[in-house]
């Protein structure tokens, strides 16, 4: 198994257009390594037969669809249940935290698959992924459907509530998310239980105040800031290009802060300070935690098009777990003062040591040979044109190794070129 998953990784940095071409001996694209692995039939079995729980217990849970006890996720649940407490046992995260949703691309006919027109990838099997803004996936659930809602406050209440667990967690972090989940509701909650939150709101959610008196218009200047104060909540208002809502437990309306702007002042374009709220500026800073996931992710993912849904699910957890092992690597490099490996070289080591094959350095051949410095001179200037001082004699000279490039006598009586090979100074070239 190792060696699959291992080959896998390799697919994922080294691209080809199927699967068998990794085994081809006819092409000229032939790579040499997958076959010292494992033969082509054998990886071909393993990918077929590959089964993350019991298949006589997949039968029997298949067999209670439509009752309560029915387990949608029962084909990938004990690597499901296991990689999430293996991403919480081995890390903790930093203070500022993002929610953000995440589509693992499938087009199977099951019941889990989603559509979402504002993503890359549209359909596919929708996760709820808690990140850090380093990228590392702290937490990540599957959406199962409205079927399996609890607190009866939402969806998005339900799916950030999963994923904060002050069990795990503590207090004192800083929760970032969009306007799907932000809710009064939700940052009152997490106010209760130590958590600061802040995101962007939409002005029809259920507790949004609302209120025309000194309101923003279109006309409002850019950096002009309005807020309303709620409790621990405040509501603020910010005039970019356009109107920019953001709710938060964590700041103030404003402190001082300010973001160039290319601004029209006397018929010219030109960058001018302006001000902008506290809020807007960390949330700007801090919510692309997922994404920057997902950007590593996607980088040198093992994916693979897959007529079994669970198969795909299972690319996508070894591409979580990869990608969270270099982000550990690169923290334990800056504790102990190293130089990290990047994301391809940390990928290419795992694969070696998983594969159990290690790379070959492939050696390059050197023809120590006495050349010409100059060719093609006239014949009254062949002995004379592109002649430099020799290295070992200081003479000159219109030879020089072919492989060194080092200018070198070869002459009956100083053989420059033999005795800078055959001491210690060639023998380092």
């Amino acid at each position: 198994m190792y060696q699959y998953i291992g080959l896998t990784l390799y697919m994922g940095l080294l691209k080809r257009p199927k699967i068998k071409d990794f085994w081809c001996t006819s092409s000229i694209f032939r790579v040499p390594y997958p076959p010292q692995v494992m033969p082509r039939d054998r990886f071909y079995n393993i990918a077929w037969n590959i089964h993350m729980s019991d298949p006589a217990e997949d039968a029997l849970n298949d067999s209670r669809k439509g009752m309560d006890n029915y387990d949608c996720l029962h084909r990938i649940r004990p690597l499901y249940d296991s990689l999430r407490v293996a991403c919480k046992a081995v890390y903790h995260p930093q203070q500022h935290l993002s929610v953000d949703e995440r589509m693992v691309a499938t087009k199977a006919r099951i019941a889990l698959k989603q559509y979402i027109k504002n993503k890359p990838t549209k359909w596919g099997i929708k996760l709820f992924v808690l990140s850090d803004n380093t990228g590392y996936t702290v937490d990540f659930s599957i959406y199962t459907g409205r079927s399996t809602l609890v607190s009866g406050k939402g969806l998005s209440f339900d799916a950030v509530m999963s994923l904060i667990q002050k069990s795990y967690l503590g207090s004192g972090y800083h929760i970032y998310c969009d306007n799907f989940y932000t809710s009064p509701a939700l940052f009152s909650h997490l106010h209760g239980l130590g958590f600061g939150a802040c995101g962007t709101f939409r002005d029809t959610r259920i507790g949004i105040p609302k209120t025309k008196e000194n309101a923003l218009t279109k006309k409002s200047p850019r950096g002009t800031i309005r807020w309303i104060r709620e409790g621990p909540l405040i509501f603020i208002k910010w005039m970019d290009t356009r109107e920019v809502s953001v709710c938060s437990t964590l700041h103030t309306a404003f402190s001082g802060d300010t973001v160039k702007r290319a601004c029209k002042v006397g018929g010219k374009y030109r960058a001018i300070e302006v001000q902008v709220p506290t809020a807007v500026k960390d949330y700007n800073q801090f919510m692309g935690g997922v994404d920057l996931s997902d950007q590593l992710i996607g980088s040198y993912s093992s994916w693979r098009k897959s007529r079994k849904w669970y198969v795909t699910v299972l690319h996508h957890f070894i591409d979580i777990a990869v990608t969270n092992s270099y982000l550990l690597s690169k923290q334990l490099c800056s504790r102990l003062k190293q130089q990290p490996m990047t994301h391809q070289a940390f990928q290419e080591l795992l694969t070696a040591e998983l594969c159990g094959v290690p790379s070959q350095p492939v050696l390059e051949s050197y023809h120590h040979f006495p050349v010409a410095i100059f060719e093609g001179a006239p014949e009254q200037k062949k002995a004379t044109q592109g002649r430099r001082k020799c290295r070992l004699c200081g003479k000159c000279t219109p030879f020089m190794c072919e492989a060194c490039k080092v200018p070198l006598c070869v002459i009956v009586d100083r053989n420059c070129h033999k005795t800078y090979h055959s001491s210690a100074c060639g023998t380092e070239k």
